[in-house]
Protein backbone atom coordinates (compact mmCIF):
# COMPACT_ATOMS: atom_id res chain seq x y z
CA UNK A 1 0.00 0.00 0.00
CA UNK A 2 2.74 2.39 0.70
CA UNK A 3 4.49 1.53 -2.58
CA UNK A 4 1.43 2.45 -4.06
CA UNK A 5 1.14 6.10 -2.36
CA UNK A 6 4.47 6.61 -2.99
CA UNK A 7 4.30 5.90 -6.75
CA UNK A 8 1.19 8.20 -7.38
CA UNK A 9 3.23 10.73 -5.64
CA UNK A 10 6.58 10.20 -8.22
CA UNK A 11 3.82 10.08 -11.57
CA UNK A 12 4.93 13.22 -13.32
CA UNK A 13 1.85 14.89 -13.51
CA UNK A 14 3.18 17.70 -15.83
CA UNK A 15 3.77 15.50 -18.37
CA UNK A 16 0.09 14.32 -17.80
CA UNK A 17 -1.48 17.71 -18.10
CA UNK A 18 0.37 18.26 -21.27
CA UNK A 19 -0.81 14.78 -22.70
CA UNK A 20 -4.53 15.69 -22.06
CA UNK A 21 -3.97 19.57 -23.64
CA UNK A 22 -2.58 18.16 -26.50
CA UNK A 23 -5.35 15.66 -26.90
CA UNK A 24 -8.36 18.32 -26.05
CA UNK A 25 -6.70 20.80 -28.94
CA UNK A 26 -5.46 17.67 -31.03
CA UNK A 27 -9.90 16.77 -30.75
CA UNK A 28 -10.69 20.39 -31.41
CA UNK A 29 -8.32 20.09 -34.75
CA UNK A 30 -9.98 16.70 -35.77
CA UNK A 31 -13.70 18.58 -35.35
CA UNK A 32 -12.30 21.29 -37.68
CA UNK A 33 -10.59 19.25 -40.16
CA UNK A 34 -13.44 16.48 -40.98
CA UNK A 35 -16.33 19.02 -40.15
CA UNK A 36 -18.75 19.26 -43.20
CA UNK A 37 -21.57 22.35 -43.77
CA UNK A 38 -24.70 20.97 -42.62
CA UNK A 39 -23.42 18.50 -39.66
CA UNK A 40 -25.46 19.05 -36.98
CA UNK A 41 -23.85 16.40 -34.65
CA UNK A 42 -19.96 16.36 -33.60
CA UNK A 43 -20.57 14.06 -31.39
CA UNK A 44 -21.99 11.11 -33.70
CA UNK A 45 -19.85 7.88 -33.86
CA UNK A 46 -20.54 8.40 -37.69
CA UNK A 47 -18.56 11.23 -37.63
CA UNK A 48 -14.55 11.19 -37.40
CA UNK A 49 -14.86 13.94 -34.50
CA UNK A 50 -17.19 11.45 -32.58
CA UNK A 51 -15.07 7.92 -33.29
CA UNK A 52 -12.02 10.20 -32.21
CA UNK A 53 -13.75 10.78 -28.39
CA UNK A 54 -13.49 7.37 -28.73
CA UNK A 55 -10.11 7.05 -29.71
CA UNK A 56 -8.78 9.34 -27.10
CA UNK A 57 -11.14 8.25 -24.17
CA UNK A 58 -9.67 4.60 -24.53
CA UNK A 59 -6.26 6.08 -24.84
CA UNK A 60 -6.63 7.79 -21.43
CA UNK A 61 -8.12 4.49 -20.20
CA UNK A 62 -5.10 2.68 -21.48
CA UNK A 63 -2.49 4.88 -20.16
CA UNK A 64 -3.68 4.63 -17.09
CA UNK A 65 -3.71 0.77 -16.81
CA UNK A 66 -0.14 1.23 -17.52
CA UNK A 67 0.06 3.31 -14.54
CA UNK A 68 -1.14 0.38 -12.20
CA UNK A 69 0.87 -2.40 -13.58
CA UNK A 70 4.26 -3.14 -12.24
CA UNK A 71 6.90 -1.69 -14.10
CA UNK A 72 9.33 -4.06 -13.89
CA UNK A 73 7.52 -6.31 -16.65
CA UNK A 74 8.70 -3.71 -19.05
CA UNK A 75 12.24 -4.78 -18.24
CA UNK A 76 11.54 -8.83 -18.02
CA UNK A 77 9.53 -9.20 -20.96
CA UNK A 78 11.52 -6.52 -23.00
CA UNK A 79 12.93 -8.64 -25.59
CA UNK A 80 9.51 -10.56 -25.54
CA UNK A 81 7.89 -7.86 -27.10
CA UNK A 82 10.28 -6.93 -29.49
CA UNK A 83 10.35 -10.37 -30.59
CA UNK A 84 6.57 -10.25 -30.73
CA UNK A 85 6.07 -7.39 -32.77
CA UNK A 86 8.76 -8.48 -35.78
CA UNK A 87 6.90 -11.24 -36.08
CA UNK A 88 3.59 -9.27 -36.35
CA UNK A 89 5.14 -7.01 -38.92
CA UNK A 90 6.70 -9.94 -40.62
CA UNK A 91 2.96 -11.10 -41.12
CA UNK A 92 1.95 -8.19 -41.91
CA UNK A 93 3.81 -8.12 -44.94
CA UNK A 94 1.84 -10.45 -46.46
CA UNK A 95 -1.33 -9.59 -45.50
CA UNK A 96 -4.12 -9.02 -48.19
CA UNK A 97 -5.47 -5.40 -46.95
CA UNK A 98 -3.69 -2.69 -49.24
CA UNK A 99 -4.44 0.76 -48.19
CA UNK A 100 -3.41 3.65 -50.62
CA UNK A 101 -0.56 1.41 -51.65
CA UNK A 102 0.47 0.30 -48.44
CA UNK A 103 0.17 -3.19 -47.00
CA UNK A 104 0.72 -1.95 -42.83
CA UNK A 105 -2.54 -2.11 -41.48
CA UNK A 106 -4.29 -5.60 -40.35
CA UNK A 107 -8.16 -5.34 -40.84
CA UNK A 108 -10.17 -6.77 -38.52
CA UNK A 109 -13.64 -5.90 -40.10
CA UNK A 110 -14.58 -2.31 -39.30
CA UNK A 111 -10.94 -2.09 -37.00
CA UNK A 112 -7.72 -1.12 -38.76
CA UNK A 113 -4.39 -1.41 -37.04
CA UNK A 114 -0.92 -0.41 -37.82
CA UNK A 115 1.39 -2.93 -36.58
CA UNK A 116 4.40 -0.57 -36.67
CA UNK A 117 3.09 2.23 -34.80
CA UNK A 118 2.86 -0.23 -31.77
CA UNK A 119 6.49 -1.65 -33.00
CA UNK A 120 7.94 1.70 -31.64
CA UNK A 121 7.67 1.20 -28.10
CA UNK A 122 8.87 -2.51 -28.02
CA UNK A 123 11.73 -1.50 -30.08
CA UNK A 124 12.50 1.38 -27.37
CA UNK A 125 12.01 -1.39 -24.60
CA UNK A 126 14.26 -3.99 -26.29
CA UNK A 127 17.03 -1.23 -27.03
CA UNK A 128 16.67 0.00 -23.82
CA UNK A 129 17.28 -3.34 -22.05
CA UNK A 130 20.06 -4.69 -23.76
CA UNK A 131 21.94 -0.93 -23.18
CA UNK A 132 21.46 -0.72 -19.80
CA UNK A 133 23.42 -4.07 -19.33
CA UNK A 134 26.41 -4.29 -17.39
CA UNK A 135 28.48 -5.59 -19.87
CA UNK A 136 27.19 -3.10 -22.47
CA UNK A 137 29.97 -0.48 -23.64
CA UNK A 138 28.72 1.85 -26.56
CA UNK A 139 32.27 2.23 -27.93
CA UNK A 140 32.81 -1.15 -27.91
CA UNK A 141 31.85 -1.61 -32.36
CA UNK A 142 30.52 -5.28 -31.29
CA UNK A 143 27.73 -3.20 -28.68
CA UNK A 144 27.23 -0.64 -31.14
CA UNK A 145 26.10 -2.57 -34.20
CA UNK A 146 24.13 -5.12 -32.39
CA UNK A 147 22.18 -1.92 -31.38
CA UNK A 148 21.71 -0.74 -34.42
CA UNK A 149 20.73 -3.94 -35.92
CA UNK A 150 18.32 -3.93 -33.06
CA UNK A 151 17.05 -0.78 -34.44
CA UNK A 152 17.03 -1.33 -38.45
CA UNK A 153 15.16 -4.92 -38.39
CA UNK A 154 11.97 -3.21 -37.65
CA UNK A 155 12.55 -0.51 -40.31
CA UNK A 156 13.49 -3.01 -43.08
CA UNK A 157 10.15 -5.10 -42.36
CA UNK A 158 8.26 -1.82 -42.53
CA UNK A 159 10.08 -0.41 -45.65
CA UNK A 160 9.03 -3.78 -47.26
CA UNK A 161 4.75 -2.96 -46.38
CA UNK A 162 6.01 0.07 -48.46
CA UNK A 163 5.53 2.01 -45.49
CA UNK A 164 8.64 4.20 -46.14
CA UNK A 165 7.16 7.13 -43.90
CA UNK A 166 6.66 5.10 -41.04
CA UNK A 167 10.15 3.23 -41.17
CA UNK A 168 12.20 6.24 -41.10
CA UNK A 169 10.82 7.15 -37.89
CA UNK A 170 12.62 4.45 -36.04
CA UNK A 171 16.01 7.02 -37.47
CA UNK A 172 15.51 9.08 -34.46
CA UNK A 173 16.46 6.14 -32.42
CA UNK A 174 19.87 7.37 -33.30
CA UNK A 175 19.51 10.53 -31.18
CA UNK A 176 19.60 8.47 -27.83
CA UNK A 177 23.03 6.79 -29.42
CA UNK A 178 24.37 9.97 -29.40
CA UNK A 179 23.12 11.09 -25.91
CA UNK A 180 24.52 7.63 -24.68
CA UNK A 181 27.76 8.31 -26.07
CA UNK A 182 28.38 7.47 -29.21
CA UNK A 183 30.64 9.20 -31.32
CA UNK A 184 29.69 12.50 -32.71
CA UNK A 185 31.24 11.53 -36.33
CA UNK A 186 28.19 9.44 -36.94
CA UNK A 187 25.51 12.43 -36.43
CA UNK A 188 28.66 14.30 -38.80
CA UNK A 189 28.38 11.81 -41.19
CA UNK A 190 24.29 12.12 -41.46
CA UNK A 191 24.71 15.48 -41.84
CA UNK A 192 27.36 15.50 -44.69
CA UNK A 193 24.78 12.90 -46.65
CA UNK A 194 22.23 15.10 -46.42
CA UNK A 195 24.32 18.00 -47.39
CA UNK A 196 25.20 15.82 -50.68
CA UNK A 197 22.04 14.86 -51.58
CA UNK A 198 20.14 18.45 -51.16
CA UNK A 199 23.54 20.25 -52.89
CA UNK A 200 24.19 17.36 -55.69
CA UNK A 201 20.63 17.24 -56.79
CA UNK A 202 19.29 20.69 -56.61
CA UNK A 203 22.46 21.94 -58.19
CA UNK A 204 22.90 18.67 -60.69
CA UNK A 205 22.21 20.69 -63.95
CA UNK A 206 24.12 24.52 -64.13
CA UNK A 207 27.30 24.82 -64.86
CA UNK A 208 30.31 26.71 -63.52
CA UNK A 209 31.25 29.61 -65.88
CA UNK A 210 31.51 28.59 -69.41
CA UNK A 211 33.15 25.32 -68.42
CA UNK A 212 30.71 21.68 -68.96
CA UNK A 213 31.55 21.53 -64.61
CA UNK A 214 28.29 20.98 -63.24
CA UNK A 215 27.92 23.23 -59.74
CA UNK A 216 26.59 20.61 -57.87
CA UNK A 217 29.23 17.57 -57.72
CA UNK A 218 31.91 20.44 -57.88
CA UNK A 219 30.99 21.89 -54.65
CA UNK A 220 29.92 18.40 -53.26
CA UNK A 221 33.41 17.28 -54.17
CA UNK A 222 34.90 20.35 -52.70
CA UNK A 223 33.27 19.50 -49.14
CA UNK A 224 34.39 16.64 -48.95
CA UNK A 225 37.79 17.70 -49.39
CA UNK A 226 37.39 20.05 -46.69
CA UNK A 227 35.28 17.66 -44.29
CA UNK A 228 38.22 15.09 -44.65
CA UNK A 229 40.81 17.90 -44.25
CA UNK A 230 38.54 18.86 -40.59
CA UNK A 231 38.30 15.02 -39.54
CA UNK A 232 41.83 14.68 -39.99
CA UNK A 233 42.49 17.98 -37.46
CA UNK A 234 40.00 17.21 -34.71
CA UNK A 235 40.62 13.56 -34.70
CA UNK A 236 44.13 13.15 -35.73
CA UNK A 237 45.15 16.60 -33.93
CA UNK A 238 47.88 17.04 -36.29
CA UNK A 239 47.69 19.76 -38.52
CA UNK A 240 50.38 19.04 -40.76
CA UNK A 241 48.48 16.52 -42.53
CA UNK A 242 44.83 18.34 -42.33
CA UNK A 243 46.79 21.37 -44.45
CA UNK A 244 48.54 19.30 -46.58
CA UNK A 245 45.00 17.47 -48.05
CA UNK A 246 42.67 20.97 -47.92
CA UNK A 247 45.32 23.25 -49.22
CA UNK A 248 46.84 20.83 -52.10
CA UNK A 249 42.91 19.78 -53.17
CA UNK A 250 42.49 23.52 -53.39
CA UNK A 251 45.10 24.20 -55.30
CA UNK A 252 44.45 21.30 -57.70
CA UNK A 253 40.95 22.37 -57.84
CA UNK A 254 41.72 25.93 -58.76
CA UNK A 255 44.31 25.54 -61.45
CA UNK A 256 41.96 23.22 -63.27
CA UNK A 257 39.24 25.43 -63.34
CA UNK A 258 40.92 28.22 -64.64
CA UNK A 259 42.45 25.66 -67.40
CA UNK A 260 38.99 25.00 -68.17
CA UNK A 261 37.81 28.46 -68.60
CA UNK A 262 40.74 29.98 -70.65
CA UNK A 263 42.32 26.69 -72.11
CA UNK A 264 40.59 23.77 -72.97
CA UNK A 265 37.10 23.14 -71.69
CA UNK A 266 36.42 19.55 -69.51
CA UNK A 267 34.70 18.72 -66.73
CA UNK A 268 36.99 19.88 -63.57
CA UNK A 269 35.18 16.43 -61.14
CA UNK A 270 36.90 14.39 -62.80
CA UNK A 271 39.95 16.26 -61.74
CA UNK A 272 38.72 16.52 -58.07
CA UNK A 273 37.61 12.51 -58.24
CA UNK A 274 41.03 11.69 -58.81
CA UNK A 275 42.41 13.96 -55.85
CA UNK A 276 39.91 12.24 -53.48
CA UNK A 277 41.58 8.79 -54.11
CA UNK A 278 44.77 10.01 -53.66
CA UNK A 279 43.36 11.68 -50.64
CA UNK A 280 42.25 8.42 -49.81
CA UNK A 281 45.54 6.79 -50.55
CA UNK A 282 47.52 9.62 -48.21
CA UNK A 283 44.82 8.43 -45.35
CA UNK A 284 45.75 4.76 -45.48
CA UNK A 285 49.25 5.04 -45.87
CA UNK A 286 49.51 7.75 -42.92
CA UNK A 287 46.94 4.92 -40.61
CA UNK A 288 49.29 1.86 -41.78
CA UNK A 289 52.64 4.15 -41.37
CA UNK A 290 51.84 5.99 -38.29
CA UNK A 291 49.57 3.03 -36.68
CA UNK A 292 46.41 5.31 -36.02
CA UNK A 293 43.48 3.99 -36.91
CA UNK A 294 41.45 7.47 -36.83
CA UNK A 295 43.24 7.85 -40.05
CA UNK A 296 42.01 4.92 -41.53
CA UNK A 297 38.08 5.70 -40.62
CA UNK A 298 38.65 9.13 -42.55
CA UNK A 299 39.25 7.84 -45.52
CA UNK A 300 36.28 5.89 -44.99
CA UNK A 301 34.40 8.31 -44.79
CA UNK A 302 36.18 10.26 -47.79
CA UNK A 303 35.10 6.54 -50.01
CA UNK A 304 31.79 6.43 -48.60
CA UNK A 305 30.88 10.52 -49.31
CA UNK A 306 31.76 9.72 -53.13
CA UNK A 307 29.83 6.21 -52.83
CA UNK A 308 26.62 8.04 -51.25
CA UNK A 309 26.87 10.87 -53.56
CA UNK A 310 27.11 8.93 -56.80
CA UNK A 311 24.24 6.44 -55.53
CA UNK A 312 22.12 9.01 -54.66
CA UNK A 313 20.89 9.95 -58.14
CA UNK A 314 20.68 6.26 -59.30
CA UNK A 315 18.43 5.50 -56.37
CA UNK A 316 16.46 8.53 -57.07
CA UNK A 317 15.95 8.56 -60.77
CA UNK A 318 15.60 4.57 -60.70
CA UNK A 319 14.49 3.05 -57.42
CA UNK A 320 12.66 5.39 -55.75
CA UNK A 321 8.68 4.82 -56.71
CA UNK A 322 7.70 8.29 -59.05
CA UNK A 323 5.53 9.60 -56.63
CA UNK A 324 8.17 9.68 -54.17
CA UNK A 325 10.90 11.14 -56.73
CA UNK A 326 8.55 13.61 -57.54
CA UNK A 327 7.88 15.17 -54.08
CA UNK A 328 11.54 15.15 -53.49
CA UNK A 329 11.99 17.69 -56.88
CA UNK A 330 9.47 19.17 -55.54
CA UNK A 331 10.55 19.98 -52.70
CA UNK A 332 14.13 20.86 -53.85
CA UNK A 333 12.70 23.52 -56.51
CA UNK A 334 13.28 21.30 -59.53
CA UNK A 335 9.50 20.59 -60.06
CA UNK A 336 6.32 23.18 -59.01
CA UNK A 337 3.40 20.22 -60.63
CA UNK A 338 0.93 22.07 -58.32
CA UNK A 339 -1.72 19.66 -59.16
CA UNK A 340 0.02 16.53 -58.44
CA UNK A 341 2.97 15.93 -56.00
CA UNK A 342 2.81 19.18 -54.83
CA UNK A 343 -0.91 19.63 -54.46
CA UNK A 344 -1.08 18.87 -50.71
CA UNK A 345 1.55 21.06 -49.66
CA UNK A 346 0.39 23.93 -51.86
CA UNK A 347 -3.00 23.60 -50.49
CA UNK A 348 -2.16 23.46 -46.94
CA UNK A 349 0.41 26.53 -47.14
CA UNK A 350 -2.92 28.31 -48.58
CA UNK A 351 -5.11 27.23 -45.92
CA UNK A 352 -2.58 27.97 -42.56
CA UNK A 353 -1.76 31.62 -44.43
CA UNK A 354 -5.38 32.58 -44.77
CA UNK A 355 -5.90 31.68 -41.07
CA UNK A 356 -3.50 35.18 -40.73
CA UNK A 357 -2.96 36.35 -37.28
CA UNK A 358 -5.97 34.77 -34.86
CA UNK A 359 -7.47 32.51 -37.50
CA UNK A 360 -11.12 32.10 -38.86
CA UNK A 361 -12.49 30.63 -35.38
CA UNK A 362 -13.89 26.90 -34.95
CA UNK A 363 -15.22 25.08 -37.58
CA UNK A 364 -15.12 28.67 -39.96
CA UNK A 365 -12.28 27.06 -42.34
CA UNK A 366 -12.77 27.48 -45.76
CA UNK A 367 -9.90 25.53 -47.45
CA UNK A 368 -10.70 22.96 -44.97
CA UNK A 369 -14.27 22.68 -44.81
CA UNK A 370 -14.27 22.37 -48.82
CA UNK A 371 -11.88 19.60 -48.69
CA UNK A 372 -8.87 21.34 -50.84
CA UNK A 373 -6.15 19.59 -48.46
CA UNK A 374 -5.85 16.23 -48.91
CA UNK A 375 -5.25 14.03 -45.65
CA UNK A 376 -6.30 17.18 -44.03
CA UNK A 377 -7.95 15.42 -40.55
CA UNK A 378 -4.47 13.30 -40.68
CA UNK A 379 -0.79 13.52 -41.69
CA UNK A 380 -1.69 17.55 -42.87
CA UNK A 381 -3.72 18.39 -39.62
CA UNK A 382 -1.73 20.98 -38.26
CA UNK A 383 -3.26 23.41 -41.49
CA UNK A 384 -6.51 23.04 -39.98
CA UNK A 385 -4.85 24.78 -36.51
CA UNK A 386 -3.30 27.67 -38.66
CA UNK A 387 -6.54 28.13 -40.97
CA UNK A 388 -8.98 28.38 -37.58
CA UNK A 389 -6.63 29.44 -34.87
CA UNK A 390 -4.15 31.63 -36.78
CA UNK A 391 -0.62 32.25 -35.93
CA UNK A 392 -1.29 32.65 -32.29
CA UNK A 393 -2.70 29.42 -32.75
CA UNK A 394 -0.50 27.43 -34.01
CA UNK A 395 2.46 28.91 -31.91
CA UNK A 396 0.24 27.68 -28.56
CA UNK A 397 0.33 24.00 -30.19
CA UNK A 398 4.02 24.49 -31.06
CA UNK A 399 5.02 26.12 -27.43
CA UNK A 400 2.74 22.92 -25.79
CA UNK A 401 5.16 20.43 -27.99
CA UNK A 402 8.50 22.16 -26.97
CA UNK A 403 7.05 21.76 -23.75
CA UNK A 404 6.37 18.33 -23.73
CA UNK A 405 9.66 17.77 -25.34
CA UNK A 406 11.43 20.00 -22.18
CA UNK A 407 9.67 17.63 -19.75
CA UNK A 408 10.37 14.47 -21.58
CA UNK A 409 14.55 15.41 -21.55
CA UNK A 410 13.84 16.54 -17.33
CA UNK A 411 12.30 13.58 -16.83
CA UNK A 412 14.72 10.92 -18.63
CA UNK A 413 18.04 12.95 -17.24
CA UNK A 414 16.42 12.44 -13.50
CA UNK A 415 16.48 9.06 -13.47
CA UNK A 416 18.47 6.82 -11.51
CA UNK A 417 18.99 3.62 -13.48
CA UNK A 418 20.25 3.41 -17.36
CA UNK A 419 17.56 1.77 -18.34
CA UNK A 420 15.12 4.41 -17.56
CA UNK A 421 17.01 7.01 -19.25
CA UNK A 422 17.71 5.12 -22.12
CA UNK A 423 14.48 4.42 -23.06
CA UNK A 424 12.95 7.94 -22.21
CA UNK A 425 15.52 9.06 -24.82
CA UNK A 426 14.12 7.16 -27.22
CA UNK A 427 10.56 8.21 -26.56
CA UNK A 428 10.93 11.95 -26.65
CA UNK A 429 13.38 11.26 -30.30
CA UNK A 430 10.67 9.69 -31.82
CA UNK A 431 8.37 12.53 -30.45
CA UNK A 432 10.66 14.99 -31.87
CA UNK A 433 10.74 13.49 -35.22
CA UNK A 434 6.93 12.99 -35.45
CA UNK A 435 6.41 16.73 -34.56
CA UNK A 436 8.96 17.76 -36.54
CA UNK A 437 9.16 16.29 -39.71
CA UNK A 438 4.99 16.31 -39.52
CA UNK A 439 4.44 20.16 -39.17
CA UNK A 440 7.54 20.64 -42.19
CA UNK A 441 6.02 18.71 -44.57
CA UNK A 442 2.57 20.76 -43.95
CA UNK A 443 4.69 23.96 -44.18
CA UNK A 444 6.73 22.64 -47.21
CA UNK A 445 10.44 22.56 -45.60
CA UNK A 446 10.29 18.62 -45.63
CA UNK A 447 9.52 15.26 -47.86
CA UNK A 448 6.00 14.31 -47.21
CA UNK A 449 6.19 10.87 -45.74
CA UNK A 450 3.20 10.54 -44.63
CA UNK A 451 3.52 10.22 -40.95
CA UNK A 452 0.87 11.73 -38.10
CA UNK A 453 1.29 14.36 -35.63
CA UNK A 454 1.05 12.82 -32.03
CA UNK A 455 -2.34 13.55 -30.29
CA UNK A 456 -3.78 15.63 -33.30
CA UNK A 457 -4.27 12.98 -36.38
CA UNK A 458 -7.11 11.35 -36.69
CA UNK A 459 -6.89 7.53 -35.81
CA UNK A 460 -6.89 5.00 -32.98
CA UNK A 461 -3.55 2.92 -33.88
CA UNK A 462 -0.97 6.44 -33.87
CA UNK A 463 -3.25 7.65 -30.70
CA UNK A 464 -2.71 4.27 -28.86
CA UNK A 465 0.63 3.99 -29.97
CA UNK A 466 1.88 7.48 -28.95
CA UNK A 467 0.18 6.87 -25.23
CA UNK A 468 1.41 3.34 -24.87
CA UNK A 469 4.93 4.47 -25.69
CA UNK A 470 5.15 8.01 -23.21
CA UNK A 471 2.86 5.71 -20.19
CA UNK A 472 5.32 2.75 -19.76
CA UNK A 473 7.73 6.14 -19.98
CA UNK A 474 6.16 7.53 -17.06
CA UNK A 475 5.48 4.29 -15.09
CA UNK A 476 8.99 3.68 -15.15
CA UNK A 477 9.67 7.19 -13.95
CA UNK A 478 7.54 6.70 -11.42
CA UNK A 479 9.37 3.75 -9.80
CA UNK A 480 12.94 5.44 -10.14
CA UNK A 481 13.55 5.40 -6.21
CA UNK A 482 12.56 2.55 -5.37
CA UNK A 483 15.12 0.21 -4.22
CA UNK A 484 15.02 -3.33 -5.79
CA UNK A 485 17.34 -6.32 -6.21
CA UNK A 486 18.44 -7.25 -9.68
CA UNK A 487 17.98 -3.94 -10.92
CA UNK A 488 18.75 -2.36 -14.44
CA UNK A 489 22.27 -1.22 -14.13
CA UNK A 490 22.52 2.24 -11.84
CA UNK A 491 23.66 5.78 -13.81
Amino acid sequence: MKESTSIIKSIDWITIALYLTLLTFGWISVCGASYTYGDTDIFSLDSRSGMQIVWIATSIVLGFVILLLDDRIYDTFAYAMYGFMLLVLFLTIFNPHEIKGSRSWIVMGPLRIQPAEFAKFATALAVAKYMSAQDFFINNWRHLIKAIVMIVMPMLLIVMQKETGSALVYASFFLMLYREGMTGSFLFTAVAMVFYFIIGIRYADPTILHTPTHIGPFVVFFFIHLFTAGLTLVYCKVKKEAYIIIGASTLVTVLALLFSEFVIRFNVVWVQFIATIIIVGYLFYLSFEKQIKEYFFIALFAIGSMAFFYSASFVLNNIMEPHQRVRINVLLGLEEDLAGAGYNVHQSEIAIGSGGLTGKGFLNGTQTKLKFVPEQDTDFIFCTVGEEEGFLGSSAVLILFMLLIWRLIYVAERQIYKFGRIYGYCVLSVFLFHVFINIGMVLGLTPVIGIPLPFFSYGGSSLWGFTILLFIFLRIDASRNLRRGNSPQQI
